[in-house]
């Protein structure tokens, strides 16, 4: 079963509306129960940094996530719910995230772009898992002002051009990110849906 973290904020029906379409047994859920029971789970989210930590805290689940993203089972965090992955986020202040991959989440720097930074774009990808059967031109859709910085080359498995690069994607050991919206990024984004959930790590 995929469990899909419900914290009160993201797009949590198109997300399990997608795994069902791929024939995957998905539950949205914020019961710690679940999240054990789960053989993947995904953090999804839109929004803001600090109101998803106050929410994930209001519901007692910030100790339960960190100890099921750090069991080996596939996590998967997408958009905001990537950003929550990393240490520490600079979104209106300064706050420590969940702190399972190095690095931070800033701001785009003034590029001469429109920001949020909305829209299709082309991925820079590495070889990797999440990734097959997906072509070597990926487009998918972004809706997001901040983006990760800092990450460990070792932990980027993709980069996207927007004013300047920067990291779209993150993997370590069981633990992926997506900064983009698989789940509204058609066919190619649908593929890593369903790699992903076919992991066994």
């Amino acid at each position: 079963m995929i469990a899909v973290i419900d914290y009160g904020m993201g797009n949590l029906r198109s997300v399990e509306k997608a795994f069902q379409y791929l024939g995957f047994d998905v539950c949205v859920t914020d019961r710690k129960q679940d999240l054990q029971d789960a053989s993947h789970i995904v953090l999804p989210g839109v929004g803001a940094v600090a109101d998803a930590l106050a929410s994930l805290s209001r519901r007692g689940l910030t100790g339960e996530i960190i100890r099921q993203a750090e069991s080996g089972k596939p996590f998967l965090g997408i958009c905001l719910g990537m950003q929550l992955l990393f240490k520490k986020s600079y979104e209106n202040g300064e706050y420590e995230a969940l702190g399972l991959v190095s690095g931070e989440v800033k701001p785009f720097r003034s590029n001469g772009m429109r920001v949020p930074h909305m829209g299709w774009n082309s991925l820079k990808i590495t070889d990797n898992p999440l990734f097959k059967n997906g072509g070597e031109e990926q487009y998918v859709y972004f809706v997001h002002s901040y983006h990760a910085d800092g990450v460990p080359e070792e932990n980027v498995i993709a980069r996207t051009e927007y004013g300047y690069e920067f990291v779209s994607a993150v993997q370590k050991d069981n633990l992926f990110g997506l900064q983009f919206h698989p789940e509204k990024s058609g066919e190619t984004g649908l593929a890593m849906l369903k790699n992903f959930g076919g992991l066994v790590l």
